[in-house]
């Protein structure tokens, strides 16, 4: 995205990377990567049963597929997730399994298999450490992984509660606090108060049902389904995307959490609709505040904050929409670790 001299932005596409012989569902940049003189790095996985790495020339500023990491899954591959270190490559899967792999040296070696859910596995995520590794999938289960020496998986806690398919698990940036997303329409957080204790169960559920008042109006959760969620930068806020055609963000004061005061709720603050016309599958927030979303409408959208009228709350407003971002659904935005 960039800014223009009449104070306007543009997508400008710069580059079409192909090699996936299928819909690609996922995209995840490599943290360590793009920094200090590390060229970028991302993966990628698709319906092909493949993920590819992709890198950029720091000559030629293209973007080249560096490997291909196949024969490990069965099925589609529906998510990935890059360890905090950057060392290990986490990819769920439709064969109902959760791959583990190991870069050596721009080497991609499978060293783990998880294994447990019933069926799909949907997405995959790692906590800020990089201790604990979470998995979802249409078992309507959540699966709480300990990274054990010897790249060694143990899970610590099988989460029941969802009464749908969980399409995304998405840990705290900053808190070992867990949440999900469903096909059930709600959103669960999930925590263990002690944190050496295996003691998860789900403090809070979000859904339709939960009905926040204010002087002005009357909110309430999504009511279809849940696709993705995303942190802001300092984790006070958080971001969803549904069915429903709008994008909700929630608040809660975490610095009551980070100082051991107990769970803080997540109260709803603002409703973001009338944008999207088809089922919003992806929605990122940027290091800079950007809310980046993605849709069945082909399109991708931007929005920020609007600092005009902060009386009843925060309100956002599109900075830019692409039309026709991709030939068919956008089904992951991702912005880059420095953005």
């Amino acid at each position: 995205m960039e800014f223009l001299d009449d104070g306007n932005y543009e997508l400008r596409e710069i580059q079409t990377l192909e090699g996936h012989t299928d819909r690609v569902w996922s995209l995840a940049w490599k943290p360590t990567a793009g920094v200090d003189g590390v060229a970028p790095v991302f993966a990628s996985c698709s319906g092909d049963k493949t993920v590819r790495i992709w890198e950029q020339s720091a000559s030629s500023r293209s973007w080249n597929c560096k490997a291909v990491l196949e024969e490990m899954h069965t099925r589609t591959v529906r998510s990935c997730a890059w360890s905090p270190s950057g060392k290990l490559l986490a990819t769920a899967s439709f064969d109902a399994t959760t791959c583990i792999w190991e870069d050596v040296g721009g080497d991609y070696e499978c060293v783990a298999t998880l294994e447990g859910h019933e069926n799909e596995v949907k997405s995959v995520s790692w906590n800020a450490s990089g201790t604990l590794l979470a998995t979802c999938g249409r078992d309507k289960s959540v699966w709480i992984w300990e990274v054990m020496p010897g790249n060694e998986f143990e899970c610590v806690s099988v989460l029941q509660g969802h009464a749908q398919d969980v399409k995304m698990v998405q840990w705290h940036p900053t808190m070992d606090v867990l949440f999900s997303c469903s096909y059930d329409n709600t959103i669960k957080v999930w925590w263990a108060e002690d944190t050496d204790s295996d003691n998860w169960h789900c403090v809070q559920t979000i859904s339709e049902s939960n009905k926040y008042y204010t002087p002005t109006f009357l909110s309430i959760g999504h009511s279809s389904t849940i696709w993705a969620l995303s942190f802001n930068a300092k984790g006070d806020k958080l971001v969803s995307c549904s069915d429903d055609l709008t994008i909700k963000i929630w608040g809660a004061d975490i610095t009551r959490m980070q100082s051991g005061d107990g769970y803080a709720s997540w109260r709803h603050l603002c409703t973001i609709s009338g944008y999207h016309d088809r089922t919003i599958f992806s929605v990122h927030w940027s290091r800079e505040g950007i809310i980046a979303s993605g849709a069945a409408d082909d399109s991708v959208q931007f929005f920020v904050e609007s600092k005009d009228d902060l009386i009843d709350g925060p309100s956002y407003k599109m900075l830019l929409k692409k039309e026709k971002a991709h030939d068919m659904d956008v089904n992951s935005v991702q912005w880059s670790p420095g953005v």
